[in-house]
This record gives structure tokens, sequence and C-alpha cells, in this order.
């Protein structure tokens, strides 16, 4: 079933390439089938393009988690919990807030 909604999901991003959404869901599809590394380069890509994605930035920190990139992936949470705050995702909010203290990051933010 995946590798049919993977097929069907990017025969819409040959249509319509920038859609936030799209890479977002084909990095979940990926993830779901164990391809981290396409998923992380997919995320990747998402944020680029549109940094107030803010699903995505819980996601790509766990997935640099998984490679060792423990800086890296800090910075992701810290970049997606300022992105979050301003939108007011209390359900991203806390998934990087959880993220943050399991790797015992103390902030001076009011999350």
């Amino acid at each position: 079933m995946s590798q049919q909604r993977i097929d069907l999901i990017l025969e819409m991003l040959d249509k319509n390439p920038s859609d936030s959404y799209l890479r977002y869901a084909i990095a979940m599809e990926y993830l779901a089938i164990g391809e981290k590394d396409v998923a992380l380069k997919e995320l990747e890509t998402v944020l680029k393009k549109d940094k107030s994605h803010v699903a995505s930035y819980p996601v790509l920190g766990s997935l640099y988690e998984g490679k060792g990139k423990v800086d890296k992936a800090i910075e992701t949470y810290q970049t997606g919990m300022e992105i979050a705050l301003k939108k007011n995702d209390t359900k991203v909010i806390g998934a990087l807030t959880e993220a943050l203290l399991i790797l015992n990051v103390h902030n001076d933010q009011p999350y």
C-alpha cells in the first residue's frame, strides 16, 4: 500500500513540486517504509522552501538524532520552537518541548 501512495504523491509532486504538504507527506511515507535518509532529505527540502511548516521540525530533529547529529537536532528543535510559538501551535510546541527536555536542553523560553 505504501508504494502506491508514494507513487501517487510523486505524481502530484511532479505537478506541484513546491507543495510543502505533499513534500511532507512523501517524507512520512518514506519514513513508514524505513527509508530514513530519503525522508530526511525531503524534510530538509520542505523547510528550505517553507520555514513555517512546523510539523516538519520534530520529525527532522528526530531523524538527526537517529544519525547521531545531536547538535543539528537541537538547532532544528529550537528553530521549530520559535516558529511554533509564533503560530501558537500547541501540539508542535509540546513535541518540541519534550524533545528538548529529553536531550536535557533547558531554555529561558516560557514553553
